[in-house]
């Protein structure tokens, strides 16, 4: 089996990284490896999507770019997913399979009552959550959006944008570090150059990074800083509600000179998370900590006695905001769960009517008790009376 370029994809293509377009997108001995332990028959070259539009896929190949037809078959491809090519039969080049992802990064579609999933981008290393210090810092979607980049398989890195823009740059930063604990910040200035150097050196050598974050954010001015020139436009941001022009239309790889891959985004306007529990557990791992150091198992973290998770908002060591935060990222993962699954939707249902009838029932035997605690008879006694 045979690259476009030349070089043989055996057990020795795992040490030395093919010449042209894609070796220019990613194309690492790992992700070498990664094909050779998925073998597809009839295949005849790797391949790795740059952009998805709408009738076609942009395909980075041994010797440069293809333009190729959706899959016929199997899950859709998105930005970042590498695949197998071969021939059609007509002669044409397809893609005839799409490997394993070793990170995805999803969300809910954007539309209230869904359960289904929308995939973002494929085979990242780090999921760069952009922060610009121009507009108020967004606690709860800073938060969410976290959750799916540790969920997602790949690195969170928090981008500080637009540094020389505000007098308060080191007190957003300040919020950000606090807010994303356990994640690396980094404070950037593209116009400047400031923190251009530090971000690459976060990034693994060969390895691809996708930004993430709201229209205005200053992604697509950083991709330029980092690339060296413009390879992206930029609009201005409207400076009553910091909105901006969505200048990215298409999400799409950006090849860096040292090898590093950029993926560009369009703008988020929300995060609905999908299928997000083990990054729940990432962003809020402090949180579950303290919820499990509670006396009682079944602690509602009410006003139960040894409750340690109301013991630190009373102390001030975890703040109210972000525990009602975890709550509703929780609520909203056990929505959609039930949403896919039938028989937790009808078991939440019984649930619900169960409690219903217990607080009727115990809303009556309440008002007997007090009634009797009045010195008036219960209804049998009324009627012995008669």
């Amino acid at each position: 089996m045979h690259l476009s370029s030349g070089n043989p994809l055996d057990n020795t293509s795992s040490t030395t990284q093919p010449t042209g377009g894609l070796g220019t997108y990613g194309y690492t001995p790992a992700v070498a490896r990664h094909f050779e332990q998925h073998p597809c028959p009839d295949a005849t070259e790797p391949g790795r999507v740059v952009r998805v539009d709408r009738t076609l896929l942009l395909v980075a190949v041994g010797e440069g770019l293809l333009h190729l037809p959706y899959p016929l078959s199997g899950q859709p491809a998105v930005t970042g997913d590498w695949v197998w090519i071969g021939p059609n039969r007509a002669g044409d080049r397809q893609i005839l399979a799409i490997l394993p992802r070793r990170s995805e990064l999803s969300r809910k579609r954007a539309f209230e009552d869904s359960s289904e999933e929308q995939v973002l981008a494929a085979n990242m290393d780090t999921v760069g959550v952009v922060v610009p210090v121009d507009r108020p810092l967004t606690h709860n979607r800073l938060e969410r959006t976290l959750v799916a980049a540790w969920d997602s398989g790949a690195t969170p890195l928090v981008i500080v944008t637009k540094a020389d823009l505000a007098q308060v740059a080191d007190d957003v930063v300040g919020k950000v570090i606090l807010q994303a604990a356990g994640v690396e910040v980094v404070t950037t200035s593209a116009e400047n150059g400031d923190g251009i150097d530090e971000l690459m050196s976060r990034i693994p050598s060969g390895g691809t990074i996708v930004l993430l974050g709201p229209s205005g954010a200053g992604k697509s001015t950083l991709i330029n800083a980092l690339v060296g020139r413009e390879v992206q436009q930029t609009g201005a941001v409207r400076s009553g509600d910091f909105k901006g022009k969505h200048t990215t239309t298409a999400r799409e790889l950006v090849p860096l000179s040292n090898g590093t891959v950029l993926m560009d985004t369009p703008g988020v306007r929300g995060f609905g998370l999908f299928d997000a529990g083990e990054g729940l557990g990432g962003m809020f791992g402090d949180v579950e900590e303290l919820a499990a150091g509670c006396r009682f198992a079944d602690c509602a973290h009410g006003s139960e006695p040894g409750c340690a998770v109301r013991e630190a908002i009373d102390s001030g060591v975890l703040t109210e905001r972000r525990w009602n935060s975890y709550l509703k990222m929780q609520r909203e993962l056990a929505a959609l769960a039930r949403r896919s699954d039938v028989a937790a939707q009808r078991a939440y249902h019984r649930e619900w009517h169960q409690k219903v009838v217990s607080a009727g029932k115990s809303q009556r035997w309440a008002e007997r008790e007090a009634y009797e605690r009045e010195g008036r008879p219960s209804g049998k006694d009324r009627k012995r009376k008669r």
